[in-house]
């Protein structure tokens, strides 16, 4: 089975910010998305974080479906 890597990319005026995660790590990118949401010091805000957040989740819903849908493909009753 392969591991997929998953890419979310973000361009705010001159900071990029690009997150790199595979499906075990999903949970450990929204907690920094929240730290970033509250750092000052970056321009990357909580509408930032949850519009990520929210595109994690669905790539993970869609991963899963996916999967359930191949499981069910080679399963024969």
């Amino acid at each position: 089975m392969t591991r997929e890597l998953n890419v979310l990319a973000l361009v705010k005026d001159s900071e990029r910010y690009i997150f790199l995660y595979d499906e075990e790590s999903a949970d450990s990118l929204l907690q920094t998305m929240g730290q970033y949401a509250a750092d000052k010091d970056l321009s990357f805000t909580w509408y930032d974080a949850a519009v990520l957040s929210q595109k994690v989740r669905r790539l993970k819903e869609e991963a899963d479906a996916e999967a359930r849908e191949q499981w069910s493909r080679q399963t024969t009753w």
